[in-house]
């Protein structure tokens, strides 16, 4: 559960401060660019839509780039911190050695990538669910019109805090949901004897760099790190495919 938590804390946090979890993308994406293939009746329609392809592609691929390029060297710098202060990094050893067996391409990496490829697409229909719920029952207009919240707030605070939820209550959801999935539904499925975990491409290119670092620069010269590399490179493709594939079906 507090694995959940962390999680959701972390996207809630990306989604506050405007960043970007790059996998997150396609469900959202996909279904406008399926609404696009209704108005291609003439050849410049076809190459609006293609073109528009094309630079969701290439948007994709900097946010995934993006995302990679921000999350190593920032487990690498606390990595090496812990260990200068507390003299023992955060991972070492047998931890070390599992997370490099955990995640390598000859493992069932691929298809608990996929897996979370669908918690993706369901963290985005959640976020529909409860916008279409908030919106279907005018939350916005209540909290801008409650008098116990105008009075607390102000008229105009009240107004402004309306129009944030009505913004932003999709995007909490979506964050929340999806962080709680990761950290709760391997859990749950080993509960009834279902040996299923997830492999984020983030998180997984995060726990890479933390296990090379414990094992030091000579983990560069030994084959299973680079099939954990492999294993990163199938993740994303899997994370982005199936939650696009479902999206846009």
């Amino acid at each position: 559960f507090w694995a959940g938590v962390n999680y959701a804390v972390s996207f809630v946090l990306i989604h506050v401060l405007h960043f970007t979890v790059a996998t997150k993308q396609p469900a959202m994406t996909a279904p406008a660019m399926a609404e696009k293939l209704g108005d291609v009746a003439d050849d410049a329609a076809v190459e609006r839509f293609v073109d528009e392809v094309a630079h969701l592609i290439r948007s994709q691929a900097a946010g995934i780039f993006g995302n990679l390029m921000a999350v190593a060297p920032v487990v690498l710098a606390v990595q090496w911190a812990t260990q200068a202060a507390f003299g023992t990094p955060l991972i070492h050893g047998h931890d070390a050695e599992h997370v490099l067996d955990a995640l390598t391409l000859l493992g069932p990496t691929a298809f608990f990538a996929a897996f979370t490829g669908v918690l993706l697409f369901a963290s985005s229909l959640i976020a529909g669910w409860v916008e279409n719920w908030f919106v279907w029952h005018r939350l916005d207009s209540a909290i801008a019109h409650n008098p116990r919240i105008v009075m607390s707030l102000g008229a105009a605070r009240a107004q402004r805090w309306a129009h944030y939820w009505r913004a932003n209550i999709s995007g909490y959801a979506s964050n929340i949901s999806l962080g709680l999935m990761l950290g709760l539904v391997p859990a749950i499925a080993l509960f009834f004897g279902l040996p299923i975990e997830v492999r984020h491409v983030t998180l997984s290119t995060g726990q890479l760099a933390a296990a090379a670092a414990a094992e030091g620069w000579s983990v560069l010269q030994h084959s299973p790190f680079w099939w954990c590399v492999a294993g990163i490179v199938v993740t994303g493709v899997l994370n982005l495919g199936v939650s696009s594939f479902l999206a846009f079906k």
